[in-house]
């Protein structure tokens, strides 16, 4: 099942269902005004969810075109936006590139910060960007909407809750000149982390097959900047610590409400041929091999295009794809 949110005045927009060729969509307001108000109430929403969905598949549902300019993110705001950095491979990177120590436990222990969830941004929306001096950074991830889990949930009794509703494409988007003074206050991320951008669809887990499995999604997920390709990473092998132990992590103190979502970090891999998800990682390779990068950081005009692939070349989420102005 394909879900999204299209714009239609309000702050949280109108909950809509995809077909599988992403070219019609149906407003869903029988069932749930809005996503949030679908989780909130999965257990019913959900299968009614997808006889629309079906009923649009099979031509019983007229529908309208599907235009992905029209949707915002498919939680335009939500009530928390957490983000791991599950890719052990871009942690080595971008420590390095800021002369930063690897934190203690990197293998046992995962890092996760709090975003801004209030605002965050649809697939085609522009990138503000207020200062070039800034460092404007992209980071492709993927990323999850949970349901309710409980304070305490072990990683075993995850697997029988099922947490994880839908999955998403995210550009965890950073200004890389601000991220080592605000981290040398011991404070954590603020205004280094503008709003994050989603792609046009969240889609059940059940959409990818096998290639999800163990909380993991088994992807391609493909950057493309300034119209040229500068990665192809894979988004299952390299993942450490899968979203399962990203939530039993983050379950050990508090319980997370319908609604949350939770970001895998920038996909890396040790593999160079497959380029970066990000433009620190590629400026971190130069310095390695030529002393110094070459890469400047985002700069406006510059676009940026993210999409994830299933076997076979099938987009799973559509495509975020932005401008810088």
């Amino acid at each position: 099942m394909r879900l999204g949110t299209l714009r239609d005045g309000t702050r949280d927009g109108a909950l809509v269902v995809v077909d599988a060729s992403a070219t019609r969509c149906a407003l869903a307001r029988v069932v749930a005004p809005t996503l949030q108000a679908a989780l909130d109430d999965w257990a019913r929403a959900a299968p009614a969810l997808r006889g629309l969905a079906a009923a649009l598949e099979a031509g019983d549902v007229r529908g309208e075109p599907f235009d992905p300019r029209r949707l915002a993110a498919p939680l335009p705001r939500a009530y928390e936006w957490l983000d791991g950095s599950a890719y052990l491979n871009h942690i080595r990177l971008v420590r390095a590139a800021r002369k930063a120590e690897l934190p203690p436990g990197l293998t046992s222990d995962p890092l996760i910060y709090q975003g801004g969830s209030g605002v965050l941004l649809g697939p085609c929306d522009p990138i503000s960007l207020p200062d070039p001096a800034l460092g404007l950074d992209f980071e492709s991830e993927v990323c999850a909407i949970l349901g309710d889990v409980p304070c305490g949930a072990p990683a075993e009794r995850l697997r029988e809750l099922e947490p994880i509703r839908l999955l998403m494409v995210a550009n965890d988007l950073t200004y890389r000149n601000l991220v080592a003074d605000e981290l040398a206050k011991g404070f954590g991320f603020v205004l280094s982390k503008p709003a994050t951008s989603f792609s046009p669809l969240a889609v059940t887990p059940d959409e990818l097959g096998a290639d999800f499995r163990e909380g993991r999604a088994f992807l391609k997920l493909r950057s493309t900047y300034n119209g040229a390709v500068v990665g192809d990473t894979e988004t299952g092998p390299e993942m450490h610590f899968s979203f399962l132990d990203l939530i039993a992590h983050l379950a050990r103190t508090r319980a997370l409400t319908a609604g949350t979502i939770l970001g895998s970090g920038t996909v890396s891999n040790q593999d160079r041929a497959r380029g970066v998800s990000c433009l620190a990682e590629r400026r971190m390779l130069e310095t390695i091999d030529q002393g110094a990068p070459t890469t400047p950081f985002m700069q406006r005009g510059d676009t940026i295009r993210i999409e994830a692939f299933a076997a076979g070349g099938r987009s799973v989420c559509g495509a975020i794809d932005q401008q810088v102005i």
